[in-house]
């Protein structure tokens, strides 16, 4: 007989509990990899919709001589060849940010109360219904092309929709893959899974510029449809925690217990037929079965009556069944959630630290456009490398913080590092298109490296921190506060670019360095707990002081 292929002895190595936790760590990987695959186009397509406008000035401006053919041209190009209003006059940078802020300002308000929400409505569902709608709302912005349409409360009404509708989705895969994964190695696990994030704004940037510069509208629909697709994904498929496949279990396997536990007894005084037994709190209810009595409290089961007991008197009695149940722990309020240590500390230098990263995800390609002078389709696929190196800092990140169990010093020193890359990067992509290529991999490893470890592995440890005596009803809540207030800043960092860079490019990096020292700042008492401490522990374990 011919020997196992290692392939398959290395694929029945694992048990069937190890496969269900890897299946839901693809799973959530993949549904928020379609969540910021759509937000990405916006991006992308910026630097096409102002893009005929800024040609028809310059081709103007170089006809200077025949001014009698001056007027005609201007006319020409703006018929025909301008940018898509209302983007067309001067001030489009602050109608773009605008948007940018409308969707992001509906993300930051929303998630608040999507935490709240998330923690009392089944997760499967609650993702479910989120993406739907926000492929629907995705979809409307593209066909805004299709029907041409050219209204700015159009436009800014579909991106507060789809900001609030997305927020569904963060605290809800947070919470499904902290159940499955344990405290060991979580920097390390959620560092790999974060990268879904980059992975989504590569997918994005590339979905979008494939068609930008033919069918812009194409650049939303396609993205749209694949999230509503992950939708449903999501409905058919996600396992919200391990527990359910416990109850599934046991279910399946009933009756063959009960058949079990009726072999080779015939019943006593003539009464074969036997009760389920519910346990909720003191409310007990029974349900009628044949041949088998069970008792339950809560996922654990446990013989109560050996079969070896003998009738006593006229009472059938057989192997029962056990399980465990205590009442569901009561959801955490807001303000109990602010008082866990080290919740404020975090929110309010992810802020910063978020106002960074978004101001890249929604900049970039159009810095690069007119920094490189690179149409949107390769400014666009340039921009990836940013992302890039954001998966390799947030993995870092998560081991660096795994080995020395210190969370905010990892995040610190990386904060430190990234404001003065950030000043290179303004000045070295003035240089060609090489320098640009290494200072983006570095710039996206040192600003998305924090940025990655507070919103993953920081909120799962905050939301099973030990003052909450094992409620872990609270993740969502924590995981929404924290998510939430870096989307404050998320929305005013594009908000401010577009601002900025009015007056220049050099003074929207001002304010990005600026911003990564106040999230450094922020984190210094937690820098210097941790480093007092006479052990390194994670985050989640380190006696910090109460607020």
């Amino acid at each position: 007989m011919a020997p196992v292929p290692p392939g398959v002895r290395f694929l029945f190595s694992f048990n069937k509990d190890q496969w269900y936790r890897a299946f839901t760590f693809i799973l959530t990987f993949l549904l928020y990899t379609s969540f910021h695959l759509s937000r990405k186009p916006i991006s992308i397509v910026k630097s096409e919709l102002h893009k005929n406008c800024s040609i028809a000035s310059e081709l103007a401006t170089a006809s200077g001589g025949g001014a009698s053919q001056l007027p005609a041209l201007i006319s020409l190009h703006t018929d025909i060849d301008c940018s898509w209003k209302p983007f067309d006059k001067n001030n489009y940078k602050q109608l773009l940010g605008a948007m940018d802020y409308s969707f992001l300002f509906a993300y930051a308000i929303g998630m608040y109360l999507s935490g709240i929400i998330g923690e009392r409505l089944p997760i499967r569902l609650y993702l479910t219904v989120g993406m739907l709608c926000s492929g629907l709302f995705t979809c409307l912005f593209g066909l805004g092309y299709v029907y041409n349409i050219h209204s700015l409360a159009f436009y800014v009404s579909v991106q507060v929709a789809n900001g609030l509708v997305q927020t569904t989705g963060w605290p809800s895969v947070v919470t499904c893959i902290s159940n499955w994964f344990g405290k060991g190695r979580r920097g390390l696990i959620m560092g790999v899974w974060n990268s879904h994030t980059s992975v989504g704004n590569i997918l994005g940037s590339l979905i979008a510029g494939s068609y930008v510069s033919s069918n812009w509208g194409m650049s939303f629909i396609v993205p749209g449809i694949i999230i509503a697709a992950m939708g449903l994904v999501c409905f058919l498929f996600l396992i919200e925690h391990p527990n359910d496949l416990k109850t599934m279990h046991a279910q399946s396997s009933s009756p063959v217990s009960r058949q079990t536990a009726c072999t080779g007894w015939s019943g006593v005084n003539g009464h074969k037929d036997m009760y389920l037994q519910y346990t909720q709190g003191s409310t007990k209810t029974y349900d009628h079965y044949q041949n088998s009595i069970l008792y339950r409290k809560g996922g654990d089961e446990e013989p109560l009556l050996g079969r070896e007991t003998a009738a006593i008197g006229h009472v059938p009695l057989q192997q029962v069944v056990v399980v465990k149940s205590e009442s569901e722990p009561s959801a955490i309020s807001f303000m109990g959630a602010l008082r866990i240590p080290g919740v404020i500390e975090f929110s309010l230098s992810l802020l910063f630290a978020k106002l960074v990263s978004y101001t890249f995800l929604f900049w970039l390609p159009l810095y690069i456009t007119k920094a490189a002078h690179l149409d949107a389709k390769k400014a666009g696929d340039l921009s990836t490398l940013f992302d890039v190196g954001g998966i390799v800092g947030g993995i870092l990140a998560g081991v660096i913080s795994d080995k020395l169990g210190k969370r905010a010093t990892t995040c610190a020193v990386m904060l430190l590092l990234a404001a003065p890359t950030l000043y290179g990067f303004s000045m070295i992509s003035q240089f060609g298109l090489g320098p640009t290529v290494a200072m983006l991999l570095v710039c996206g490893g040192l600003v998305n490296g924090p940025y990655a470890l507070i919103t993953t592995a920081v909120s799962a440890d905050l939301g099973t921190h030990k003052s909450l005596k094992g409620n872990a009803r609270a993740l969502s809540t924590v995981t929404a506060i924290i998510d939430g207030t870096g989307s404050v800043g998320a929305a005013v960092g594009p908000l401010l670019a577009g601002v900025l860079s009015a007056g220049g490019w050099d003074q929207v990096f001002y304010m990005l360095m600026t911003a990564d020292f106040l999230a450094l700042l922020f984190l210094l008492r937690l820098v210097k707990k941790e480093l007092t401490s006479s052990k390194s522990r994670p985050i989640s374990t380190v006696e910090l002081k109460e607020h």
